[in-house]
């Protein structure tokens, strides 16, 4: 798959494809029916289906300091998209100047000019240009001028998560921010995953045995809850079953909120400096401060036989 970042990177000899445009943080179950649809209409028309996404988030831009956490990093959500048969993804630098562009001078700009757009798959409430001018419908006017066609897929997909409520990004922030890894697993269909490089913490969790991987997260990400989690720590091409701990450490009386995870089983690792994944499964328990460090111990061993058996269960029926 190609990644292009700015309208300069694309390919001068580029012809025409299918594009969908959207911020698509998560690539949750509601995005995957869009760009799913956008790379089977691709594939009919027999050209390729380029995804069209934003950095910053453009909030920030338009509001600055309203950056929301994000689901997924650049990186990650290319991958996702990969996964799902999308040939090129265009990651546009979101400026003041560019969020300025009428609906119009957007469509020229970026879908006439540089993508050479056959057909345009976008949700209901897809929004573009200048103050949010442009919807679907001036989106489909403007392809009657401009030679494209334009198909609305309804992305508002439900289920148990959040009380039944359409899936949507703005929902998965809000479950994970209160816990509900498990909620937020429905909407994406994976777990929700957390990023970053391994640092030297205090050490403490080797000094009462369970040595943790003390990952330094990336900007804005969204970091589920404090308390214990099942799941997992990805590293070195391995996924291993992990204990996840999140918070500020209060036994300790600490102020800094980390995302620790302890490998479960495992003995020797050294992880400093790698770039690792955490995905979250499971909530096991609240953060808590205990009255001893033997009554910690004690916590810590049953949250670590919670988290191996929620594990071992998900393991078995991904397999089954």
């Amino acid at each position: 798959m190609q990644r292009w970042r700015g309208l300069e990177d694309i390919p001068q000899d580029w012809g025409r494809s299918v594009v969908t445009i959207g911020s698509y943080d998560g690539v949750h179950r509601g995005h995957q029916l869009i760009i799913g649809r956008a790379v089977a209409r691709a594939r009919e028309l027999g050209v390729p289906a380029v995804v069209v996404t934003f950095d910053p988030h453009p909030s920030e831009v338009v509001r600055p300091g309203s950056h929301p956490p994000l689901l997924a990093p650049h990186h990650r959500r290319a991958e996702l998209m990969a996964d799902l048969g999308v040939d090129a993804v265009l990651i546009l630098p979101f400026t003041t100047e560019f969020s300025k562009l009428s609906p119009a001078d957007f469509v020229v700009k970026v879908l006439v000019d540089k993508l050479h757009a056959k057909a345009v798959v976008e949700g209901p409430n897809f929004r573009f240009g200048h103050r949010a001018a442009g919807n679907v419908e001036v989106l489909a006017d403007l392809g009657r001028t401009y030679d494209y066609e334009v198909e609305v897929i309804d992305l508002y997909v439900s289920g148990t998560a959040g009380g039944g409520l359409p899936f949507s990004s703005t929902l998965t922030r809000r479950l994970i921010a209160e816990g509900d890894v498990a909620g937020a697993h429905e909407i994406l269909g994976r777990p929700h995953r957390v990023e970053g490089v391994v640092v030297r913490g205090a050490q403490r969790g080797r000094e009462l045995g369970f040595p943790t991987a003390n990952v330094e997260t990336l900007p804005h990400t969204a970091i589920p809850a404090d308390g214990v989690y099942a799941g997992w720590l990805h590293a070195q091409g391995e996924a291993m079953p992990a204990a996840i701990s999140v918070g500020t450490n209060p036994q300790f009386d600490g102020t800094e909120r980390t995302v620790e995870a302890y490998a479960i089983d495992r003995v020797g690792l050294d992880l400093y400096g790698l770039h690792v994944a955490v995905d979250f499964l499971a909530f096991v328990r609240g953060q808590a401060k205990f009255d001893s460090i033997d009554e910690l111990l004690v916590a810590i061993g049953d949250d670590v036989k919670k988290s191996r058996e929620l594990v071992e269960a998900a393991d078995a029926a991904t397999a089954g």
